[in-house]
């Protein structure tokens, strides 16, 4: 039998979507599962972005720029300009959402056998594309009873090698929720600036922000230009997910020059999602401030619910709509199918991601969850509820 690649086999599994045939099968004996375990907002679309599809007069649906439309890019430069990140369109390029930009962005950084140091948890997807890329992830613990703060600048610098190429960080984080203060992001911007590396960040949650505090991007460092780069995604910003529209920016023109061939292979963004996410640029700031505002009740109430369970701690979001979740168990992986094989409430379940799966050291996080605070209030609070009655009759 031919033999499947390496770098194949060691391609992690999502720990969002593994329990996913195990859902299905729930659903299929008429299971109701309460889906606690992936980002999909439940916030409409705007209309503004949808109508602009609609009302497309395409005849040919032809490429688009590599690059991205000039025009869409452009509007995407005022945009980051209105949030204090002054680049040109010539430092955007339009990817097929953030997952292509943090793939083009390692491409262009780290040759294989590279490494890439990454505060834990993070985004599982960051292992993915680090494998595909034969990147090594270093981890640096960040912890639940410091609500995830960035790790002190020491324990990323004894870190550092000669195979060294960046340090990648979320803000807000997923799967933390953790907001990276304008202190820390410019400990980080000193640190590789010392050590001539590249700070990567993905800033797909930038305006979900909360309790009155503000996000702080990379590229407000002025002297961190050559350094930085930022991936970014209208996914949940505009409740876009299937557009698949992302950007990778920065003012490193090597990078970007770089970061184009990647572009060039894979020909072009999608036409009709870029016409959806130019139109997007026109939401109003009141669609934002509803969405934040319900988002944060929503946060507020989750960790109210969770209080009230025994044994169960988490650490406050400061931003996005995750946060990781300590259970009184061992293992989070049985749980968490345990709850979609075998435990009903009024033939409900949840399906919560093991956390495990967000860290790249063994045997971490194997007592926690991710819990995504997509869901109405009602629907978030029978969660809960389920969750802690399930809790009380687990029996591993």
């Amino acid at each position: 039998m031919p033999k499947i690649s390496e770098k194949g086999l060691q391609m992690p599994q999502s720990p969002i979507r593994k329990l996913v045939p195990f859902a299905e099968q729930a659903k299929k004996k008429g299971v109701k599962v309460i889906h606690l375990n992936i980002g999909q907002p439940d916030i409409e679309t705007p209309k503004v972005a949808l109508d602009a599809v609609k009302n497309a007069d395409i005849k040919v649906l032809e490429y688009s720029r590599t690059e991205g439309s000039e025009t869409y890019r452009e509007k995407v430069a005022a945009y980051y300009g209105g949030h204090d990140i002054l680049v040109q369109a010539d430092d955007i390029i339009v990817t097929t959402g953030g997952s292509e930009a943090l793939s083009f962005a390692m491409g262009t950084i780290a040759d294989t056998g590279d490494e890439v140091i990454i505060p834990e948890p993070f985004y599982a997807n960051y292992n993915g594309f680090a494998t595909a890329n034969g990147i090594t992830v270093v981890p640096v613990v960040s912890s639940l009873k410091d609500n995830f703060a960035l790790p002190p600048v020491q324990a990323f610098e004894a870190l550092i090698t000669s195979k060294t190429r960046a340090i990648l960080i979320c803000n807000p984080g997923n799967p933390t929720g953790y907001l990276y203060t304008k202190e820390e992001i410019q400990k980080l911007g000193a640190l590789v600036k010392k050590h001539d590396l590249f700070l990567i960040a993905d800033e797909v949650y930038r305006e979900f922000t909360y309790d009155d505090k503000e996000h702080y991007s990379i590229l407000r460092e002025k002297d961190l230009g050559e350094h930085a780069i930022i991936v970014d995604s209208v996914s949940k910003r505009y409740s876009m997910c299937g557009a698949r529209i992302g950007f990778i920016v920065s003012k490193n023109k090597s990078v970007m020059a770089t970061a184009m061939k990647f572009a060039q292979a894979r020909l072009s963004p999608p036409t009709f999602a870029q016409i959806a996410a130019e139109a997007a640029l026109g939401t109003p700031q009141r669609y934002f401030d509803d969405v934040k505002e319900e988002y944060m009740g929503r946060r507020d109430l989750l960790l109210a619910e969770l209080a009230k369970i025994k044994g169960v701690q988490v650490a406050k979001p400061g931003g996005a709509f995750y946060c990781i979740v300590s259970l009184p168990i061992a293992d989070a992986d049985h749980f968490a199918q345990w709850l979609l094989e075998e435990f009903r409430v009024d033939n409900e379940t949840v399906m919560v991601a093991p956390a495990a799966g967000f860290y790249a050291t063994p045997n971490m996080g194997r007592n926690e969850i991710r819990i995504a605070y997509v869901l109405d209030k009602e629907t978030l609070k029978r969660a809960v509820g389920i969750l802690g009655e399930a809790l009380k009759n687990y029996r591993p």
